[in-house]
């Protein structure tokens, strides 16, 4: 059995990731998602969160995409992000101060409040802040 299969990670700007992994967590629609040698085939939508990509050797890289898809063929794996960015570049303080005004938006609703428009950028924030925790822990600190 295989012990580890390509993976592709990549953006509408560009393409961030590409080369060989023993697995990946990403945070898909109904939940996370583990996908490690031999996983059978799957199409599923990604909500905004972190990908944790584990490299051959057990060397863990994170990824903050903001959704698309993730797909799963025999021996690779792709990612289609509208977003994708590693961890260490995620602004936690644009990202707390995006999370706070989402917030208050949906706090003080006014005739030209959009709920969808708030909910969206606050999910948003608050997977980049994720994010950023995550890559915390792995770093020890």
């Amino acid at each position: 059995m295989a012990t580890s299969f390509h993976c592709d990670i990549a953006s509408a700007e560009d393409s961030i990731f590409s080369g060989e992994v023993e697995s990946l967590v990403a945070a898909g629609s109904l939940g996370d998602l583990g996908i490690y040698p031999g996983h059978a085939p799957l199409l599923t939508a990604l909500i905004p969160g972190p990908v944790r990509i584990v490299m051959a050797g057990g060397d863990e890289d994170i990824y903050y995409v903001s959704g698309g898809f993730l797909e799963v063929q025999p021996g690779k794996v792709n990612i289609l992000a509208d977003t994708a960015i590693r961890a260490s570049d995620v602004d936690e303080a644009t990202a707390e101060k995006a999370r706070q005004e989402a917030e208050a938006a949906i706090a003080n609703q006014d005739a030209e409040f959009e709920y969808s428009r708030a909910a969206s950028q606050l999910a948003e924030a608050a997977a980049q802040i994720r994010t950023i925790q995550q890559l915390r822990k792995k770093l020890g600190g």
